[in-house]
């Protein structure tokens, strides 16, 4: 056997001890990072109550919204609840963060602006101690070297990974319309998420009148995310923006809204927002109106 042939001999066995899958292990529901509601479902030992998931541990979701559509407000909001497992402001989402850390990595924004968006999850999630909150402005870094020092993070945090938040994917290549490098990005998010047992959530604007995510970049997210969540603004409530579950390898989370307040801060309007609930009580209270 040559050196080559025993050096692919040799990765072969680690791909298998690896990758390998004993179907007798026992299959429990996967951890999640973030939920939305519960779900009853059916096993061997009777009914089982589990968290709809947003994002479970393994695995990557993305937000795809047209420009202005406030996603880094919404990615905000759901930082903010995985540090404190619940708030004021993320309404019926739990985080499950059982003392992992927070990674956040901003790829687009200044220094100012970025440090305002860290703080902003600091100030909604209101604890006195955040643990784990590690916050990154990469705008300056080639983009050559941003994945690579994600990856480097995640290793020196081994074991304590919990969510990644990577605002936006797409200065993550040259050209979201480059088939190999888009596909070479997805491949490694994928491999990241398995590998630190993180759930990454990222971003990325949708196409100018559509509702796809943005190139070659987006089809592949689409292709291999666990979830695609949708931004777009309300239809009933111009000032605020629909959040809703477009693909999910589980149970789809509700359609809920939210909004900013006048410090700022982004809530979710009230539990889940159902426009025809919406509607029909504006016509309720049309009728109980005294006639004069």
């Amino acid at each position: 056997m040559t050196e080559e042939q025993t050096i692919q001999e040799m990765t072969m066995q680690l791909i298998a001890e690896e990758c390998r899958v004993l179907t007798d292990d026992v299959m429990e529901y996967p951890p999640v990072a973030l939920s939305l509601g519960e779900k009853t479902i059916q096993t061997a030992n009777g009914d089982l109550k589990v968290p709809i998931g947003i994002g479970t541990f393994g695995n990557f979701s993305f937000v795809q919204a047209p420009p202005k559509t406030k996603k880094t407000f919404f990615i905000s909001l759901l930082a903010s609840v995985f540090l404190s497992g619940k708030n004021n402001f993320g309404g019926n989402i739990k985080g499950h963060r059982d003392g992992r850390c927070l990674m956040h990595f901003d790829t687009e924004q200044g220094l100012w602006h970025a440090k305002r968006v860290f703080k902003r999850v600091e100030d909604m999630a209101g604890n006195k101690d955040l643990g784990c909150y590690q916050t990154y402005a990469l705008r300056t870094v080639n983009y050559k070297d941003r994945l690579k020092f994600i990856e480097y993070t995640l290793k020196q945090n081994e074991g304590k990974n919990g969510l990644v938040v990577i605002d936006g994917i797409a200065d993550l290549v040259s050209d979201v319309n480059n088939l190999e490098e888009s596909n070479l990005c997805v491949q490694k998010i994928m491999e990241l998420s398995a590998r630190y047992d993180c759930h990454i959530i990222t971003v990325i604007h949708s196409n100018f009148g559509t509702e796809k995510a943005t190139g070659h970049l987006g089809s592949f997210l689409y292709k291999k995310c666990e979830t695609a969540i949708s931004l777009e603004a309300n239809t009933v409530n111009k000032e605020w923006v629909t959040a809703s579950c477009k693909i999910s390898r589980g149970y789809a989370f509700d359609t809920f809204s939210f909004s900013i307040n006048k410090f700022g801060l982004p809530f979710v309007v009230g539990d889940i927002y159902d426009p025809l609930e919406n509607f029909m009580q504006k016509q309720k209270t049309h009728k109980e109106l005294p006639l004069y």
